[in-house]
């Protein structure tokens, strides 16, 4: 299935293999660890990296948004690889002309760009967090300090998950991870890698492999 639905507490989701989550009872869609300029930072760099994988990238997220016609996106973080580049300029030209929505943006690591950047492009940004209900919208998860009636949305590890098959083979999927009181959400961006996670048996995850999501 392309998409599939998921529940937490009162909030209604739909999980989409084009790696982003639409709140129902928000008619938002929520995205992490976009990384918009990363190939072109690499390219910087003399290593070479497809050309096209940003404009794949943006596509899909179009596709996204004409789905599900959300009023706004919540980015939870890594939105952006590194300092400016030609890749950032193609997503402002892409924002004005296919991007008709707003923009909130959780600052993660990479997010280093100007405050007049950001506005430049139309994205307002969060420093910290952003709270609505009992979700809270964050690049990580603390460490402590967290409410039992709370529920984090985060991103930032690039969540993957090993399925072994006959003999020796086995392969890394991106996924989406639920567990008790957090998820982590994929890495939007293709060109970002996997962290392998270690679920224990009250944990929910979705692997997303050949445009499915395959449920653990």
């Amino acid at each position: 299935m392309y998409y599939l639905p998921h529940q937490i507490g009162d909030n209604s989701f739909i999980l989409s293999a084009g790696r982003t989550l639409f709140w129902e009872n928000e008619k938002c869609l929520i995205l992490s660890d976009m990384h918009l300029g990363k190939s072109g930072h690499f390219r910087k760099h003399g290593i070479g990296i497809p050309q096209n994988m940003l404009q794949e990238d943006l596509f899909r997220l179009s596709e996204q948004i004409r789905f599900f016609n959300p009023p706004y996106l919540i980015v939870v973080g890594d939105m952006f690889h590194s300092y400016d580049n030609k890749e950032h300029e193609l997503f402002q030209k892409y924002r004005k002309e296919i991007l008709p929505v707003d923009i909130h943006l959780v600052a993660g690591n990479h997010d280093i760009l100007t405050e007049r950047r950001y506005l430049e492009m139309g994205i307002q940004v969060h420093r910290s967090e952003i709270r609505m209900s009992n979700l809270i919208f964050s690049h990580e998860l603390p460490e402590e300090g967290r409410n039992a009636e709370d529920y984090w949305i985060t991103g930032h590890i690039h969540p993957g998950i090993s399925l072994k098959g006959r003999g020796r083979q086995s392969l890394k999927l991106p996924c989406f991870y639920f567990g008790k009181g957090h998820a982590i959400l994929p890495a939007y961006g293709r060109f970002t890698g996997t962290v392998s996670i270690e679920p224990d048996g009250e944990d929910e995850i979705f692997a997303i492999a050949d445009q499915k999501l395959i449920r653990i």
